[in-house]
């Protein structure tokens, strides 16, 4: 068995402090096979009944990514108008996507009708499938800040445009489409602590015991 120091330990906890979700990126090009190595790691994820409902695609063609770009602008305008007074301001100072400055785009689906698994799991809460493509997506975010790469998730889009743009079966549902890239800078603080939109609680306003 493979066994890991309290320093390995000490590191990985940094690890997670560093992790951001960022929004800045230098236009920097990453390492060839950079992407295809982070969806290696995150194929390593757990998966209810071993089904592996990851789909990867990347997005390297200039219309697409422009159509989905539109779709933000258009989603964050809306978004936008959610708000009123201080909050509004707020918001419109945020900066909520790199996808103009990001290297990579990864769009990431759940495949809700393979049959990978044989459905062991899922009888009871279907809905783990979705879970279990999270998952992966936390190993990537990971697996990237450990070599200096920059994640961003964008969620400020529509599920089905985002299914038209990119041209995927209709039985994957949409659950993420990352920026990839090199950070303009690194922090241990989320941009938005620092913009002060919100601001990161304790454990123990999230735990109960019973």
């Amino acid at each position: 068995m493979v066994e890991f120091d309290d320093t390995f330990r000490r590191q990985l906890r940094e690890l997670f402090v560093w992790r951001r979700d960022l929004r800045r990126f230098r236009t920097d090009a990453l390492p060839d096979g950079a992407v295809d190595r982070l969806i290696e790691t995150a194929c390593l994820s757990p998966s209810v009944g071993l089904s592996q409902p990851w789909r990867f695609v990347i997005v390297d063609n200039a219309a697409r990514r422009r159509a989905v770009i539109d779709d933000f602008k258009s989603c964050n305008a809306d978004a936008l108008n959610c708000y009123t007074g201080e909050r509004a301001s707020r918001y419109a100072a945020l900066k909520l996507s790199g996808l103009e400055q990001a290297h990579s785009h990864l769009a990431v689906f759940a495949d809700k009708a393979g049959d990978i698994g044989h459905g062991l799991g899922r009888a009871t809460m279907p809905e783990t499938t979705e879970y279990s493509v999270v998952a992966a997506i936390t190993a990537m975010w990971l697996a990237a800040r450990a070599e200096g790469i920059g994640l961003g998730w964008v969620s400020i889009l529509n599920p089905e445009r985002i299914h038209s743009a990119l041209d995927v079966p209709a039985s994957w549902k949409f659950i993420a489409y990352l920026c990839i890239g090199y950070p303009e800078a690194e922090c241990d603080q989320p941009e938005l602590e620092r913009a002060k939109w919100e601001h990161r609680r304790s454990a123990s306003e999230f735990t109960l015991r019973r």
